[in-house]
């Protein structure tokens, strides 16, 4: 798990040659009137997801985890401060549904072994050995999640 100032974007553009891409999106688009949705960038290699939604207590936490993307999360609007929860994927026992391939996802019933805040002008970068509760604390946000192929 990563936690950063977007100003400090480039200094993972080696962890993955698709990061540069998904940062200079952002800093190419206007967040504010991105439509809620999935946004094309790089076909399946590269996609954001727009959502807006209202954040849940620490209480309703299910941890995820992802195979085949890496998730780059940005808060760009809202009332709320998103909370994450986080556990290393490896210490996950308690599945609350089977892997779906699909989607790309399994959550997880375990309580999460940390939080963190991640304010507008942030991100995080989550890795598929990273489960993560995103989606926590009061209000609501706007937020782009970036999926991109490991």
């Amino acid at each position: 798990m990563i936690l950063d100032s977007l100003k400090n974007a480039a200094l993972y553009y080696s962890l993955n040659p698709r990061f540069k891409a998904a940062f200079d999106y952002l800093a190419q688009c206007d967040p504010a009137n991105l439509a809620t949705g999935k946004h094309q960038i790089l076909g399946d290699e590269l996609f954001v997801n727009v959502s807006e939604l209202d954040l849940k207590p620490r209480e309703e936490a299910l941890l995820e985890i992802h195979d085949k993307y890496i998730d780059i999360q940005v808060v760009v609007g809202g009332t709320g401060k998103e909370e994450f929860g986080w556990s290393e994927r490896k210490d996950c026992k308690e599945p609350k549904t089977p892997f779906d391939r699909e989607k790309d996802l399994q959550l997880f019933t375990d309580l999460p072994q940390t939080f963190y805040t991640l304010q507008e002008g942030q991100f995080t970068i989550l890795m598929p050995d990273d489960a993560h509760a995103p989606m926590l604390g009061t209000g609501h946000v706007k937020k782009l999640i970036f999926k991109v192929l490991k």
